[in-house]
């Protein structure tokens, strides 16, 4: 199956448009936040408890929510506008982590207090990427996805990238609680700027381009809700109609093989990402005696990588976009092998320079690959089943990095990423034959 996808990108004409600025700024603050936020909390979790399986533990509660919100998320971001749910997210979760700074702040903090706020923002992450996701398919033309993917990808790296640099600093002068300070104030900003995107409510709805648009559920619904007359029908048939949006859903992957394979391949990247920084920590903490401070440079080099892999992945020509999506894949498995043996700092941030642009290029590779084949109005229902089998493989990961990594040494751990990278490798390969 081919796609329309264009092989230039217009930045100025992407630039150009307000909605797509505040977006942009979005997605960098808020991602400087986050990002300062999962370096400090994993790096005084492993600092007080000496243990790669607490650090794990993180992660862990972060995804768990992964497994049971997309569900009912991916429904109610194809039916109410995105820009408010993306809103809402940000000013709960700012109000927690900000809660959580200020525990830290009066010195009472303790670790169930930095799990419970990881759930917090772990809930609302489940649902918020795939909601700015939608989003951005909604204020970019069509023959701009790819630019406008890589545009977002170069936002949120630029937000890792100077939260990577500064977070050893400002941990060892201001401590958890700065950074929990910073990163409560940050979602504030980025609900600011969500809001600024466009005018007016939009419905998902209102832009479908397939007949159909209601079903005898939804229309029940709407009819009780305006009268008024009788709740019970109402309730039970939103019920129904959000069982019928789940089932019209999933009924369309099954039926979208080109789109699965990108979204597996999809999928088992982003968990690799973040379930690797339980034996990141640790690299820097046993293997490169760095510190804090090297843990903030491992973390720029990622982001570096990925800025120079989002900007070459916008100008690929079409013919280069998927071997390319495949050799990214590929050099994950085998970078993630060669890792652990590399003992200096310098040459452990080359590798994750490597990382990052691999991950950045597959990336933005398939999510405007998915944007272009995939309808708007199934569009947050397909990201949030990416959602899901992303956390699963998440948790599993988690959980397993920790104890191999305790148990058997970090070669172990690496190893096991790198076998990850090998089956998304091969899910790379069957989407690049559905694509011809």
């Amino acid at each position: 199956m081919a796609t329309t996808m264009t092989n230039t990108v217009d930045w100025k004409l992407i630039w150009a448009q307000r909605g797509f600025r505040y977006f942009f700024l979005a997605m960098f603050v808020s991602l400087f936040g986050s990002g300062m936020n999962f370096a400090g909390v994993s790096w005084y979790i492993l600092a007080a408890t000496h243990s790669t399986v607490k650090v794990s533990g993180q992660v862990i509660v972060m995804t768990l929510p992964g497994l049971f919100i997309p569900f009912f998320g991916g429904v109610l971001i194809d039916r109410i506008d995105r820009r408010y749910l993306g809103v809402l997210l940000d000013l709960v979760r700012g109000c927690f982590v900000l809660a959580t700074a200020y525990i830290a702040w009066r010195g009472h903090l303790q670790l169930w207090h930095l799990y419970a706020m990881t759930l917090i923002t772990g809930t609302g992450s489940a649902m918020y990427w795939a909601t700015v996701n939608a989003l951005v398919q909604e204020v970019i033309p069509s023959s701009q996805f790819t630019g406008a993917n890589a545009a977002v990808l170069v936002g949120v790296q630029s937000g890792m990238l100077i939260a990577g640099s500064f977070v050893g600093f400002i941990y060892n002068t201001a401590g958890i609680a700065g950074i929990l300070a910073i990163d409560g104030a940050t979602y504030f900003v980025s609900a600011y700027c969500l809001y600024q995107v466009r005018r007016g409510y939009v419905s998902p709805r209102d832009h479908q381009k397939y007949p159909r648009e209601y079903n005898e559920a939804t229309e029940a619904t709407a009819e009780a809700l305006e009268t008024g007359e009788n709740p019970e029908v109402a309730e039970a048939g939103l019920s129904l109609a959000v069982y019928a949006d789940m089932k019209e859903g999933f009924a369309y992957l099954k039926q979208q093989p080109l789109v699965r394979a990108l979204g597996v391949t999809h999928s088992i990247m982003m968990a690799g990402v973040v379930s690797a920084n339980v034996v990141l920590v640790a690299l820097a903490n046993d293997i490169l005696h760095s510190g804090p401070r090297g843990f903030g440079f491992l973390e720029a080099g990622w982001a570096i990588g990925a800025i120079i892999g989002g900007l070459i992945a916008s100008q690929l020509p079409q013919a280069l976009r998927m071997p390319l999506y495949v050799a990214a894949c590929a050099g994950l498995a085998a970078g993630h092998m060669a890792t652990p043996f590399i003992a200096f700092l310098v040459g452990a941030v080359v590798m994750q320079i490597l990382f990052g642009f691999c991950r950045a290029l597959g990336g933005v590779v398939a999510q405007s690959s998915l944007m272009t084949i995939v309808p708007r109005h199934f569009m947050g229902r397909t990201q949030s089943a990416m959602a899901i089998l992303t956390t699963v493989v998440q948790l599993f990961m988690s959980i397993a990095l920790g104890w191999v990594a305790q148990g058997a040494g970090l070669i172990a751990g690496y190893a096991l990423l790198a076998l990850l990278y090998t089956g998304a490798t091969v899910s790379a390969i069957r989407a690049r034959q559905l694509m011809r």
